[in-house]
């Protein structure tokens, strides 16, 4: 019998693909750089000559981490000096491409390893739903979209994948599990951080309204998946398994925790914003008009996001077959590329960001 495995939702697809083609994360994450700027300069360092530790919480395959650590790095080293060690920990799930990660530290152009000696980095696969690091261990902490998924999948979807087409009990359930995992995410990264130490989180946002920016693309993707079930290519019974743990909050969700006396866990909110975030490729579309570049490039977006976690339903993955999603999803990207090309659309989305600094305990 075929040994079962599943691929864990939140994983991008491997082989750095997700380095490729997630532009669009890259852009959010750039809206947080002044903020981490300023947090890499206010941060408690200590005396002496101990590590600074810096952490990276949900790096995958570590492209879109190497400017913000870049930043955070050359911001501690105007406090610090030279010789000081910098320990930088990338944090993401045991399935990762971590080779991918390492790849990109020994040779891209941005990687912020180069001409500094003092610099030491290394990878964790573990959760960051679990403890990371010891208490008290880390002084400056970032997060780029990764806490937008939750620590599984809290029901199944009718009708659809993604949670914010749910209703009713369905949505009231991902709700109540989006709230939890926000509370573990915090209460845990509390228990890391040093005191007067700093954690940068940015993360894809709803408007007060619901409205997220991705609705289209992930509605058109659904179409898609419900073409192959009348082709044959997947079961219903596969679809219908398919859901992902991605729940982008509001900004009154965020807050939540800190109601009672304005903080949480010993930590306090210095900062927190809503930004909207442009798309760049419609950007390019207008100056060009071409709609195939536009609808290619979203749907390799959508692919290396979160293509895996829909693969992880179909039986062949769980059985093993080598080449299952490699298969779904090139079927599932040339579904979504010719629906994209045909009512071209723009994917302008929502960002937002918080600032969590740590007190004296």
């Amino acid at each position: 019998m075929a040994k079962e495995i599943a691929q864990p939702h939140g994983v991008m697809e491997g082989q750095g693909v997700y380095n490729r083609y997630a532009k669009l994360p890259a852009g959010g994450a750039a809206l947080a750089m002044p903020l981490l700027e300023k947090a890499a300069r206010c941060v408690e360092l200590g005396g002496g000559n101990q590590a600074i530790v810096v952490v990276d919480y949900g790096s995958s395959q570590g492209k879109n981490s190497m400017i913000p650590v870049q930043i955070a790095i050359q911001g501690l080293r105007q406090r610090c000096g030279p010789s000081r060690p910098i320990a930088v920990f990338h944090v993401d799930q045991p399935s990762n491409d971590f080779n991918a990660l390492f790849a990109v530290l020994d040779a891209d152009p941005d990687r912020y390893v180069a001409g500094d000696a003092n610099v030491f980095p290394s990878a964790i696969g573990r959760s960051f739903y679990e403890n990371v690091l010891p208490p008290g261990s880390v002084h400056l902490g970032w997060c780029s979209y990764a806490a937008v998924w939750l620590s599984r999948v809290p029901a199944l979807i009718p009708g659809h994948f993604i949670p914010f087409r749910s209703t009713g009990v369905v949505r009231a359930e991902f709700d109540r599990h989006a709230a939890e995992d926000w509370e573990t995410f915090l209460t845990l990264r509390a228990r890391e951080l040093r005191s007067g130490g700093c954690l940068v989180v940015v993360l894809p946002a709803l408007a007060d309204d619901g409205a997220s920016g991705f609705e289209n693309i992930m509605d058109e993707a659904n179409a898609v998946l419900g073409d192959m079930v009348a082709e044959g290519s997947i079961t219903s019974e596969e679809r219908g398994r398919m859901a992902l743990g991605t729940c982008p909050r509001r900004k009154g969700d965020l807050l939540v925790p800190f109601a009672r006396g304005g903080h949480f866990q010993s930590l306090s909110v210095e900062d927190i914003e809503v930004f909207k975030l442009p798309d760049a490729v419609w950007t390019e579309y207008e100056r060009d008009g071409n709609k195939e570049s536009l609808a290619m490039k979203h749907a390799l977006f959508f692919r290396s996001v979160f293509m895996p976690s829909l693969a992880s339903a179909l039986d062949r993955v769980r059985a093993g077959e080598t080449d299952a999603v490699r298969m779904f999803g090139d079927r599932l990207q040339s579904g979504l590329m010719r629906r994209l090309a045909s009512q071209p659309r723009a994917l302008h989305s929502l960002v937002q960001t918080i600032v969590l600094a740590k007190g004296e305990v």
